[in-house]
């Protein structure tokens, strides 16, 4: 019998983009829509901290409350999703991997009440996601 009540993947991209332009591009949180499809809207309550709130909300769909519980500066973020009983987390790593190279990694970690399901649909985007953001950060230097 599978635990559909926890849930985890992971999605990675290498680019040649140093972490400190990726970090600028995660740092413009009203910008994300501009290179992530699955964003019609955003808008943050305050810095790009640990603590902050922010909205989001996808094409067609009603808006979510987040917070961005863990940000480390050129390293990480991690925001946290409730919905119900549910939460998601997703982590955006950034990992250098020598002079030229760095990963971006998205994780996702899900639990509670229909977690596989949604964790599935709120990750089905990070491919394309991840390419765009490479795709801008390589082009941002």
């Amino acid at each position: 019998m599978s635990d559909e009540t926890t849930w985890k993947t992971e999605y990675a991209i290498e680019t040649s983009a140093s972490a400190q332009t990726i970090w600028g591009i995660f740092r413009d949180v009203p910008a994300w829509k501009n290179w992530n499809a699955g964003i019609e809207q955003i808008d943050i309550d305050g810095p790009f901290a640990s603590g902050t709130w922010f909205s989001m909300k996808p094409p067609g769909e009603e808006a979510l409350r987040s917070q961005l519980v863990d940000v480390r500066e050129n390293v990480c973020f991690v925001d946290e999703t409730r919905v119900g009983d549910l939460a998601i987390l997703v982590a955006h790593r950034i990992e250098p991997l020598g002079p030229a190279r760095t990963r971006i990694v998205y994780a996702v970690d899900a639990w509670g009440p229909g977690a596989a399901e949604i964790g599935a649909a709120v990750s089905a985007d990070f491919p394309e996601v991840l390419a765009s953001l490479a795709k801008l950060a390589e082009g941002t230097r």
